[in-house]
């Protein structure tokens, strides 16, 4: 039988994606069985997590300068402001930019809706598109939407549901083409068919 203490974090790190108890488990003894500073080093860096990183106002994505109001990519005056990517999570908008070719903005929706059960889900997209949309108003500099959703039952799902939601802002929706493999995700795609994925969106 396991402590308490044990137990415990096997649980905290089991509700991690991808994460099973057994892989959790695995974590725990690591951690018993390291030198205190790989301990101290993780307590610190989950502490630093929490009080330095912050969501970006424009893309919701997450960032540490203390001093810009918004993220390195969203300030940098170099990038399209005409286009703005929709991806489901932040890793996927790092997929995209280890491509080096996009050269827009991004917007982060925070998740995909589900077929059943979605009504929770939906409240916080919509709350979440309703800050793109009034990002559209607010700029006019907006051309184009590029929705890079994860070609999922559920990423379908909320693609259809972003074209009404996005239809009354009057400009260009497109999505990436079909080189991301049904039901495959985009940070696992090889950067090659996400480059090829942008370039032939329709």
């Amino acid at each position: 039988m396991l402590s308490p203490s044990i137990e415990n974090l096997i649980k905290i790190f089991a509700k991690f994606p991808t994460i099973g108890p057994k892989t959790a488990a695995r974590f725990v003894f690591y951690l018993l069985q390291s030198p205190a500073l790989t301990s101290d080093d993780l307590i610190k860096s989950i502490q630093d997590l929490k009080t330095k990183t912050r969501t970006c106002p424009l893309c919701q994505r997450f960032f540490e300068n203390q001093i810009d109001k918004t993220c390195e990519i969203c300030s940098n005056t170099a990038r399209d402001k005409s286009i703005i990517c929709v991806v489901e999570k932040e890793i996927d908008l790092e997929a995209i930019e280890k491509t080096a070719t996009y050269k827009g903005l991004y917007f982060i929706l925070g998740g995909v809706l589900p077929v059943l059960k979605k009504e929770a889900v939906e409240q916080t997209l919509t709350t979440n598109v309703e800050k793109l949309c009034d990002r559209i108003k607010i700029t006019h500099e907006i051309k184009e939407i590029i929705l890079a959703i994860n070609p999922t039952m559920e990423g379908q799902n909320t693609i259809l549901w972003l074209k009404r939601k996005l239809e009354g802002c009057n400009i260009k929706i497109s999505c990436l083409a079909q080189g991301i493999p049904l039901g495959g995700e985009l940070e696992y795609a090889d950067e090659e068919t996400i480059e090829s994925a942008i370039q032939n969106r329709r």
